[in-house]
C-alpha cells in the first residue's frame, strides 16, 4: 500500500465556455449595431442640412439653465471674490445697519489691494465708520472668506461740482486753481 493520492485535477483557466462565448459575441454584435447605426442616423440628418437633433432626452447641446451659465462663467474666469463683494454691496443694509447704510454707501473694491472704498455723506459718520472699520471687516470677511477684504477706506464727501464759466483760461482746472 502507497500512500500516494492521485494528483488532484488543476481547474483549467477561466477560459470561457460556449454560453459564455456565446454571450460575448452577442454583445460585440449589438456594439457594432449600434454603433452602426448611430454613424447611419448621423448622415441621414446631415443629408437633410442639419446636424445633431436633440432628442427626449437630455445631453451636451441642450441650453444651460440662466443660473447655471452664470455660475459656471463666474468660476471660469476667476470671479468669485469680485462677485461675492458685489453681493456685499447689495446688502450692505442688512451687513452694516440700517442707520450707518443711511449714511455710508459702498463705492467700489480693488480686487489686487482688497480694499473696499466707502464714501459717506458727512465726516461725522466718515469718522464713526474708521472707529467701526476692523469689525466691519471681521464681519465682511465672514461671509466672503478669510482675507477678502483687508481694508476699508473711508471717504468723506465729496467737494462741490467744478462748474466753469464762459471765460475759461485754456490749461486751467478751474476754480480751484492758483498762479503757483
Amino acid at each position: 500500500m502507497t500512500d500516494e493520492q492521485p494528483p488532484a485535477e488543476t481547474p483549467k483557466s477561466a477560459e470561457p465556455s460556449g454560453v459564455d462565448l456565446a454571450r460575448v459575441a452577442l454583445r460585440a454584435a449589438k456594439e457594432q449595431a449600434r454603433a452602426r447605426g448611430d454613424a447611419a442616423q448621423q448622415k441621414r440628418q446631415a443629408r437633410r442640412g442639419g446636424g445633431l437633433r436633440s432628442g427626449a432626452r437630455a445631453d451636451g447641446r441642450d441650453p444651460m439653465a440662466f443660473g447655471a451659465a452664470i455660475n459656471r462663467l463666474i468660476t471660469e474666469r476667476g470671479w468669485e471674490t469680485p462677485a461675492a463683494v458685489g453681493g456685499v454691496m447689495g446688502r450692505w443694509p442688512q451687513i452694516v445697519g440700517e442707520d450707518l447704510a443711511k449714511h455710508c454707501e459702498p463705492e467700489k473694491y480693488d480686487e489686487d489691494e482688497r480694499v473696499l472704498v466707502v464714501r459717506c455723506d458727512s465726516t461725522a459718520w466718515a469718522t464713526n465708520l474708521r472707529l467701526l472699520a476692523p469689525q466691519l471687516v471681521a464681519r465682511l470677511n465672514e461671509d466672503l472668506g478669510h482675507g477678502a477684504v483687508k481694508l476699508i477706506k473711508v471717504n468723506g464727501p465729496g467737494g462741490p461740482a467744478r462748474r466753469y464759466g464762459p471765460l475759461r483760461a485754456p490749461g486751467s482746472t478751474g476754480p480751484g486753481d492758483t498762479y503757483g
